[in-house]
């Protein structure tokens, strides 16, 4: 939605600010900050996977090609996940199509973006653990900006705190100080691309980088939404959606890397028993 917010940081010593969610107007359609830092999110996302295509020998044609399919797909998935989540929200076609209100869920993007990604992989015949590795990094990239356009739209925080880096929300002369969860998310984030892109380096098998993308991503989202207060509840329970997914995520890719070590491990001591029955 479409607002002036009023934000302050005080225990960092910034007060009173305004921020408003409408970056510009074209032609008197109001055009909000939220999209333009996804698109630039976007735009820096596909440049990584053309940079790491290089290495791999992927041509930019067809890094272009996924671009075309993923993104859409990944988006109408976001929406849609959260259009099922929340379906109160919603009386028409025209409500969910609206963009403009807000309600994209990151995990449904993922979800989405990644079953195109596996379509486009086995067409092009690319191996989609490679793909995967990626992939992985640069949506970590549009996360670490996503989240800003959530700062502009001043949501996606959390429950009341006294912390010094609380954030404080002033509505109509009242004012809440909340975990900003935006900003947890956003750092961690950039910590956990910095950390997979040193990893890139010392890589030893194709969907590495993935799995310890879902893992990370995972365990931060699984404690950040703890803190949030407007969480997606699964269908009136009292889980939170995400934390789940995030659970599922942390023990899938963990079970993976523990699997691709085991394996490794064993790999290495047979190799070592034939050359010493060689000898």
């Amino acid at each position: 939605m479409l607002k002036v917010s009023t934000l302050s940081f005080p225990g960092l010593g910034i007060g009173e600010f305004n921020v408003n969610s409408v970056a510009f107007t074209v032609f008197g359609v109001s055009v909000a900050w939220y999209g333009v830092i996804i698109t630039c999110g976007i735009v820096l996302a596909c440049l990584y996977v053309m940079y790491r295509a290089k290495q791999n020998a992927i041509s930019t044609d067809d890094v272009l090609d996924l671009a075309l399919i993923i993104v859409p797909v990944g988006i109408v998935c976001a929406r849609l996940y959260y259009v099922v989540m929340k379906p109160e929200l919603y009386n028409s076609f025209f409500d969910v199509i609206n963009l403009r209100q807000g309600g994209l869920a990151i995990y449904g993007g993922i979800i989405g973006g990644g079953l195109a990604a596996w379509l486009v992989a086995r067409h092009k015949k690319i191996d989609i653990l490679l793909l995967l590795d990626m992939l992985a990094p640069a949506v970590m990239i549009g996360q670490i900006l996503g989240r800003w356009g959530n700062f502009m739209n001043a949501e996606a925080y959390g429950g009341v705190t006294d912390l010094p880096w609380r954030m404080g929300i002033h509505t109509y002369g009242l004012v809440k100080y909340v975990h900003p969860t935006f900003l947890y998310e956003s750092l961690w984030n950039l910590l956990g691309f910095i950390l997979l892109n040193f990893l890139f380096k010392k890589k030893q098998y194709n969907g590495q980088i993935f799995f310890g993308y879902i893992v990370w991503y995972g365990l931060g989202r699984f404690f950040i939404e703890g803190l949030r207060a407007d969480s997606l509840y699964l269908f009136g329970t009292g889980i939170r959606t995400s934390q789940l997914v995030a659970l599922l995520c942390v023990l899938a890719g963990g079970g993976m890397l523990i699997y691709r070590a085991i394996k490794d491990n064993i790999k290495k001591k047979t190799e070592v028993t034939d050359d010493g029955n060689s000898n």
